[in-house]
């Protein structure tokens, strides 16, 4: 069974920072997380469902225009995690991120259908 936790949501002051991790196991990635194209999306309270970041299974990675320049998403194979490093930190940053998995794909994807396991998403608040 595909799990994918995310982790290191919080209450910061704007200006600040966090950083998300989302731990995968089980399932399709035993031994493949290295394939699989990695995203991150966010949802604030009355909001649609919104792309943050993408990295393909090679590091290529691409950003929404709301955050380029401040977010910064990688990935650790060897722990089966990626990362969302997120500086400069807004009120309208506040929302619930969650992370998206496409095993076994080429390039990166900025739309939710396009993945294929979510995590169940951490909080980020952003005080102003």
């Amino acid at each position: 069974q595909v799990q994918l936790v995310e982790s290191g949501g919080g209450l910061v002051q704007a200006g600040g920072s966090l950083r998300l991790s989302c731990a995968a196991s089980g399932g399709t990635f035993r031994g493949t997380f290295s394939n699989a194209a990695m995203g991150w999306f966010r949802q604030a309270p009355g909001k649609e469902r919104e792309f943050v970041a993408a990295m393909s299974r090679r590091g290529a990675s691409t950003y929404a225009d709301s955050v380029k320049g401040r977010f910064t998403i990688s990935r650790d194979n060897a722990k089966n995690t990626v990362y969302l490093q997120m500086n400069s930190l807004k009120p309208e940053d506040t929302a619930v991120y969650s992370c998206a998995a496409r095993p076994s794909s080429v390039g990166y994807y900025t739309h939710s259908e396009d993945y294929d396991y979510w995590g169940q998403g951490t909080q980020v608040t952003i005080s102003s």
